[in-house]
This record gives structure tokens, sequence and C-alpha cells, in this order.
């Protein structure tokens, strides 16, 4: 299967997503229900946008090397410093060709299969932590449940079926909080102190990673709290509107936080190019979301093996021309913006 073979099946069967040749959010907009962003839909062109203003320096006066993009990640040993993000309500937002639990047993299983990993999505339905749970345990452990902010009780019941699961971590997307459905519940969800989350770190009894960071004050936060490990994130501009964009409060938050853990980013990164951009800024790894649900719905497995090789072929590509023998050597020299 050829990329746009997979583009060209996708858009057989999803929408509003048009499966565009590159995912910019200048199609969908605002359209939600659907993959654009909240508000005048603009966060998620930003994030995208941010990345493209950023350049590489060439240097190809160098011996001929294989670059390593091997990448350690809490005990696992990836190929690739590039993970598959959650993204939930599939059918809702993309097509009812597939629900939730259908699109985690696809993505986790060909994510293991290829040497990365996925972070899987939750909702109020709780087949669908069930299935991700399930399809994490049968991939040996290789993947990250994503767990909704929700109240104390239901995070206990959460916790449960992540142990289960034998994943190497887990992770909570805080930004969720301004996701309509887990408003107005009670018991309440959404927002955590910090020491509501140190209390829900400790009772995880996982690395920990917080997703929906964007500021220094809000790294440091989770830092303090506990977190293993936080996801530079703005729900790709689904939960509110008029945010800056990742690419643009990276550089201040690893600045802040770099030494004391470990850190992720999203947010419109869609090429090879762009995750050496994001770890040349001082990431460690990055997390693409609506890709990998265009690579499902357009090939299942082998969809997900295309799209992966292609950007994990970006970045080699990339390391070759910027003299970066593996993923220590993509340096801050090593870009321009």
């Amino acid at each position: 299967m050829t990329y746009q073979e997979l583009l060209e099946n996708a858009r057989q069967c999803m929408g509003p997503c048009k499966a565009c040749p590159e995912c910019n959010g200048r199609a969908c907009g605002n359209h939600m229900p659907g993959p654009g962003a909240k508000g005048v839909g603009d966060v998620a062109i930003r994030n995208y946008d941010a990345w493209k203003k950023i350049r590489v320096n060439m240097d190809t006066l160098h011996e001929t090397f294989t670059p390593d993009t091997s990448f350690d990640f809490f005990g696992c040993h990836m190929k690739y410093p590039i993970f598959a993000g959650p993204v939930g309500a599939v059918n809702l937002h993309y097509g009812d060709k597939l629900n939730d639990v259908q699109y985690n047993d696809i993505l986790v299983r060909a994510c293991a299969d290829l040497g990365i990993a996925a972070f899987t999505g939750d909702g109020t339905n709780p087949d669908v932590m069930k299935a991700a749970v399930k399809a994490i345990a049968a991939g040996g452990g290789r993947g990250i449940p994503t767990v909704k902010p929700w109240d104390v009780n239901t995070l206990k019941e959460k916790f449960a079926l992540v142990g289960q699961s034998g994943c190497f971590a887990v992770a909570m997307d805080v930004d969720a909080a301004g996701l309509p459905f887990l408003q107005n519940l009670n018991p309440p969800a959404g927002s955590k102190s910090v020491e509501e989350l140190g209390e829900i770190i400790r009772a995880a009894g996982k690395p920990f990673i917080v997703k929906g960071i964007m500021t220094v004050r809000g790294a440091r936060k989770a830092r303090d709290a506990g977190a293993d490990a936080i996801v530079v994130s703005n729900h790709g501009g689904r939960v509110q509107d008029q945010c800056p964009a990742t690419a643009e409060v990276l550089p201040e938050i690893v600045d802040a936080v770099g030494r004391d853990m470990v850190i992720l980013v999203d947010g419109g990164i869609r090429s090879g190019v762009d995750v050496f951009k994001a770890l040349a800024m001082g990431a460690d790894g990055v997390l693409i979301a609506r890709p990998f649900v265009t690579a499902v719905y357009g090939g299942a497995e082998e969809g997900v093996a295309c799209y992966l090789n292609k950007i994990g072929g970006e970045l080699v590509d990339t390391m070759k021309m910027c003299g970066a023998k593996n993923l220590e050597a993509i340096t801050s020299d090593c870009v321009r913006s």
C-alpha cells in the first residue's frame, strides 16, 4: 500500500474528515463533531503552521552513517520516538466504519508490531477502556492507557482496569476537562489541584504522564505532583479556542523542567522533519493523533505501517542530512526559527 492509496481508501469511509494529503486543520476548521478545533478553529492550524516556520540546518560534511532512531521510554524500547496519540469517539468524529473498541484494537496491535507504542483513548462507555486494556495486554503491555480526569471513584475503577493491561506507563489528559461530556457530572470530573493529581499519581502505581501542559507554571505543577513525564499539548485545539501553538511554548517548558522529567509534545506534527524539529527543540518524543486515525480507516494495520514507514523514513533522511547519528545528536543548533 502506498500513502496515496491509504488516503484514497480513507476518503471512501471517513467524514467529515477529508483525509487531506497533509492534515493541517484548514479543511475541517471548527467542525465539531468532526476533527476540527474549538471556536474559530484556528488552534489546529496554528499548531501546524508553527512547526513549518522552523527550519532545519543541513550539514553533510560527515562520515556516512546509518542513523539510530531508537528511543527508550520507561523500560519500553522503541524503534522511533513517535507515539500514536489517544483518540476517542472515532465513530462520531471520523465515520461509523469503526467504533472506539475496533479502532484501539487495530491501532495498539499495529503499533506494538511496528516497534512503537500507542496511547489509547477513554470515554463514558466503560467498554472503551476495557477494550483498550485488552488490546494492550494482548500486545505484551506495549501501550499507554490514557484516563480522563474523572472523579475519585471512577478513577479507582479505571485504574483497576489499567492494572490488568500490563502496561508500562499510564497517562491522564488533564486538558480533557474542557470536553463537554466531562462537565456537569455528579460527582464532578475535570480539573485537578496539585494535591489531587499527586494522589492520583500515587494510586496509579506506574510511571505517570500528564497530557495537556501548555505553560511553565503547569509543567512545574505536574512535576511537583510527582509526574514522570508531560505532554505539551493543547488537545489539538479541541478544548480551548485561541491558544498558542505547542511549538511556541515547548522551548520555555523544556528550559523549566527538562532536567526533571521526560517531555513529549503533540499538535500539528505531521512529518519526520517535524519530529526532528521537536527533538531539536528539547522534546524527548512526539505524539501524533489525527493522521493515525486516517491510517487506520484507510488501511487498518497495513495503513498504520504505511504511515509510520513514511514519517520514520523522513526522520532518518533528515538526520542524515543534518549530521545527527542518533537522537542525542539532534540538538538546538540543528534548527533555526
